[in-house]
């Protein structure tokens, strides 16, 4: 049993468990140093460096039993079971002493044995020493254990613990990373920018080469040849021109080969092209010096959309390259389109093609769209075309029926926000107002009461009652009309009904007006509890038509007076018209006319007259108004107005008289419409 275990001991002695690395140095010492060591015994050490290392011993103190050729106790140094020494003794006089000089070992291991025998009768210490890793210059010479040719068969550069090699322009290293061969060929260049040469350049190429370049780098980019000065194909024959026997062959997608051979270099080629392919050929006879060329890269042009009209680009440079980013807008008064449809913005991207990623769009030139129509007027084009950016547009009305306001600006240009813009920066279409006051001249000394028969549009505000043509009404605006209030009162507005443009109760051409709503002053109360006339204050009223009238030549309003004007002028002429009574009580039933004037005080009746009436008539003529011309009005011309272009103004409502018409001593009433301006105004802005 004790043998077995003898045997288990020894075979774990020499089992290495240890699967570390071999270290740089290290220190090696006989087993009881610096105790004596034990006669009649064995020791074995193997020593190894990192490979590429060549390692050193050096001993710091060597003690055995000195012998004639280390006969006995002796300590042996071994490379690859060749000896490189056998030592004993104690001090450098000793034969077989190595002392302090190292011993190099060819490779990456030694192995010391140390051997003693039982005549030893003195105490000795056997050995220390130190080992460590020299690095081997595989270059300089060749391998002291293999004894192979030198590494490289062209360059070889020493690296710590190992080596490279490298080859001469022209050739390439082979797998074996040691032999070099011709590089007739180079691959693919794929960098931005490289640098190509025939084999062997500048030396003259070796004869019969087929040697292939591609320069392939990434899309996007075009790739410039520039060629040195030192260029020599040989060409044999000088007429030749197809280089037929050694030459240099570009090849460019999308383009005709080109060969180049003789002394003249090509120069600068601009490809055009990511991808492109040279070859080089030589025969077997003649010879050439070769070539050599420096390549360079350039991104890819994108058109420049600068160029398009009336577009903005972000950001402005001349030249648009692979990758650049741009913005598109259009200049002022244009919009950007795609196609038929209108985008807000716009951006793209230089491809590696050459082209936008998206199509550019197009600026086209803004309208405003049709100009709004005017009621009663009209518009007309002044300059540019289809309602475009910069067009110029004008309105009219209808005149001289119709006008605008004064100093209103009735010109207007599309702007660049889409809309017809007047020189004010005002969007808002003025509107065409009636003109009032207008009409045939009027000859004096015409009658009402006996009076002269009116021509067609010499009176055009004149109105009717269709119903009761007892009364009449003025029209002071296209849709509304001033009366007396007891010519409407108690009439139902939704079955009113006013004539306008007529001279001629039956006169065929007259205009139905339609009432919408009759405003009767809040403050009129003319019939007492008993049905007698108590009171005409406040005789007036509104009248509202459901439609506008279209003015012209025989339906026009009559105007308002103004506030500045002054009261009604004692002894001024006015004209007086309507369809009552004339001499003798008769109707008539022709629109007639005549002139009176404004008295101080008449005849009241015993009626109360108010500051809201005035008396008026003729003592000399015995012109007056009469039944059936209630509501009618009296008008005067407008103060200041020039005769050339003279309006009336309405300054009174035929409104109440005595019994017997055109009598000398009594003049009939009227409504002082002065006195009522700010009611009007206001009740037709609330109606």
């Amino acid at each position: 049993m004790g043998e077995i275990h003898l045997i288990i001991c020894l075979v774990w002695a020499f089992v290495n468990v240890c699967n570390c690395e071999p270290l740089m140095f290290g220190e090696v010492t006989s087993l009881r140093y610096p105790q004596p060591y034990s006669t009649d015994h064995q020791e074995k050490w193997d020593l190894e460096v990192p490979q590429g290392y060549q390692i050193q011993l050096t001993f710091n103190h060597l003690d055995i039993e000195p012998s004639p050729n280390c006969y006995y106790d002796f300590l042996m140094v071994l490379s690859s079971e060749k000896v490189l020494g056998k030592f004993c003794g104690r001090n450098s006089t000793d034969t077989f002493y190595p002392g302090h000089k190292p011993i190099l070992a060819p490779g990456n291991r030694l192995q010391l044995f140390l051997q003693t025998n039982d005549s030893n009768h003195e105490s000795h210490l056997a050995f220390t020493a130190f080992y460590q890793a020299i690095d081997i210059d595989e270059c300089s010479s060749t391998s002291v254990e293999s004894k192979t040719d030198p590494p490289c068969s062209q360059i070889c550069f020493n690296t710590l613990g190992s080596y490279l090699c490298a080859c001469h322009h022209g050739f390439q290293l082979k797998s074996d990373q040691r032999t070099c061969i011709l590089d007739c060929g180079g691959g693919v260049y794929s960098k931005p920018e490289g640098t190509i040469f025939s084999p062997r350049y500048p030396d003259p190429s070796p004869l019969d080469l087929h040697c292939l370049y591609i320069i392939s780098v990434q899309p996007g980019f075009t790739v410039t040849l520039n060629f040195s000065q030192t260029f020599q194909i040989e060409q044999v024959y000088e007429q030749e021109q197809a280089c037929l026997f050694h030459s240099l062959q570009v090849s460019i997608p999308g383009k005709e080969t080109q060969k180049f051979c003789r002394n003249k270099s090509p120069g600068i080629l601009n490809t055009g092209a990511h991808s492109i392919q040279l070859e080089y050929h030589t025969e077997r006879h003649g010879q050439s010096q070769g070539w050599s060329l420096h390549y360079t890269t350039q991104r890819v042009e994108c058109p420049n959309p600068g160029r398009i009209s009336n577009v903005r680009v972000t950001p402005y440079v001349p030249q648009y390259l692979y990758r650049d980013y741009i913005q598109v807008s259009c200049e002022t008064g244009y919009k950007l389109m795609m196609g038929e449809k209108e985008i807000k913005s716009f951006m793209t991207m230089c491809q590696s093609n050459g082209q936008w990623h998206l199509t550019l769009p197009e600026c086209k030139i803004i309208d405003c769209g049709n100009p709004k129509s005017l009621q009663n007027g009209a518009v007309k084009a002044i300059s540019g075309s289809n309602n475009q950016y910069l067009s110029v547009i004008e309105y009219h009305c209808n005149e001289p029926y119709y006008s605008f306001d004064k100093n209103l600006q009735v010109r207007y240009t599309c702007t660049r926000d889409r809309k017809w813009t007047s020189v004010d920066n005002n969007h808002i279409i003025p509107p065409c107002l009636p003109v009032c006051g207008m009409n045939i001249d009027i000859t004096a000394g015409g009658r009402v009461y006996g009076g002269k028969p009116a021509k067609l549009g010499q009176i055009p505000w004149q109105l009717l009652h269709k119903s009761n043509q007892r009364y009449s009404a003025s029209l002071i605006s296209d849709s509304w009309a001033i009366t007396a209030a007891n010519g409407v009162d108690g009439y139902d507005h939704t079955t009113t009904y006013f004539i306008g443009g007529v001279i001629h109760e039956k006169h065929t051409d007259s205009v139905i007006l339609k009432t919408k709503k009759i405003i009767i002053h809040p403050n009129y109360t003319r019939v007492g509890k008993d049905g007698h006339p108590v009171n005409f204050d406040h005789d007036i009223a509104l009248i509202k038509m459901s439609d506008s009238v279209t003015l012209g030549p025989n339906i026009r309003p009559v105007c308002l007076p103004k506030k500045s004007d002054g009261p009604v002028m004692e002894g001024k002429m006015g004209t007086v018209s309507g369809f009552g009574g004339i001499r003798g009580n008769a109707k008539s039933n022709l629109l007639l006319y005549g002139g009176v004037r404004e008295y101080f005080s008449c005849d009241t009746f015993g009626l109360p007259v108010t500051d809201n009436m005035f008396c008026a008539g003729n003592d000399i003529d015995g012109i007056d108004g009469c039944k059936g011309d209630s509501g009618g009005p009296l008008f005067y011309p407008a103060l200041g107005e020039a005769s050339a272009d003279q309006r009336y103004e309405v300054r009174g409502i035929v409104s109440w008289g005595p019994p017997k018409c055109g009598h000398e001593s009594f003049k009939g009433y009227y409504t002082k419409v002065q006195n009522y301006l700010d009611w009007i105004k206001e009740t037709m802005a609330n109606n």
